[in-house]
């Protein structure tokens, strides 16, 4: 069975590659020669291998203090972003990892910048921050609805093109602003078919205990699919870039979503090089008085 890591390339997107959805495949599950099954435990087990070592990296990553980490999921409704979250990030310790998702701006919110309710959140250094929906959806949500834009009283606004373009590229600049101040930003389009979410939805009318994740406005956007595509194809052209890079990752199979999620963060979490603090002559001679203060008791 092959290494997972060396087939993430495939869900890199190039900086400024022309992306067509319709490429990546949602339901992609590895090798078919392989039996489904084979190919599930395997996943699962890369899967609880880099919980470990995403447990000893937050560690590591806490204590080095010099780099922080962003994690940033977009996605169609049903695409199991929260539980990518959750079982991606299970046996990171809480203290070291924080949680935001983003719902629709309150009206505080939309009396400042697109970019300031997601900027009170980014982590500090030396943890871990996921933004579950973000400042993308100020070119997704509000590209499909642009009347959306009215709400944010925006000084002779003029929903065009260049209004699109200037909203990718104060993106992409905040975000080599970040990058350039210690902070790892990881983004991953959760790629999930029109035909699974529609048979998700179902799971969730179904089930009585599933009915509170279920909302009359996620079928009414589910209308607009072809007009979300074609706005997620034009965000991951224009905003994967070299210091924030876009993965299109298939989430027809939770069990390859899980996975692939895991191993992409924990291969560029290690890249960091992260070393523990050196120890000084002064410190390790207290450490020293310690000990022996300790042992003679």
């Amino acid at each position: 069975m092959p290494d997972v890591s060396q087939i993430l390339d495939q869900f890199l997107i190039s900086p400024g590659e022309k992306v067509k959805l319709k490429d990546h495949d949602p339901g992609w599950a590895g090798d078919k020669k392989i039996p489904k099954e084979q190919r599930k435990e395997y996943a699962q087990q890369l899967l609880a291998g880099d919980i470990e070592e995403l447990c000893a990296a937050q560690e590591l990553l806490y204590a080095a203090d010099t780099w922080s980490v962003l994690l940033i999921f977009q996605a169609m409704d049903a695409a199991g972003k929260d539980g990518t979250i959750r079982h991606v990030m299970s046996g990171v310790n809480p203290q070291g990892c924080q949680v935001y998702s983003f719902k629709q701006p309150s009206s505080e919110e939309l009396d400042h910048n697109f970019l300031w309710r997601c900027m009170k959140a980014l982590p500090e250094r030396g943890r871990i921050g996921i933004f579950n929906r973000s400042y993308y959806e100020e070119v997704l949500v509000v590209k499909v609805h642009p009347e959306y834009v009215a709400k944010q009283r925006l000084p002779e606004a003029k929903v065009n093109k260049d209004f699109w373009q200037a909203r990718y590229d104060d993106i992409n600049a905040f975000e080599q602003h970040l990058s350039r101040n210690g902070t790892l930003i990881l983004k991953f389009f959760l790629n999930v078919s029109k035909d699974v979410q529609r048979q998700r939805f179902l799971d969730r009318l179904n089930d009585p205990d599933k009915h509170w994740k279920f909302s009359a406005s996620d079928v009414a956007e589910r209308e607009h699919w072809d007009e979300y595509m074609e706005a997620y194809e034009e965000m991951l052209r224009e905003t994967s870039t070299k210091w924030a890079p876009w993965y299109v990752v298939p989430a027809d199979h939770k069990w390859v979503t899980r996975a692939v999620v895991a191993q992409i963060v924990s291969q560029e979490i290690k890249s960091l090089d992260l070393k523990y603090p050196e120890v000084t002559k002064e410190q390790k001679a207290k450490i020293e008085e310690a000990r022996r203060k300790l042992e003679s008791k």
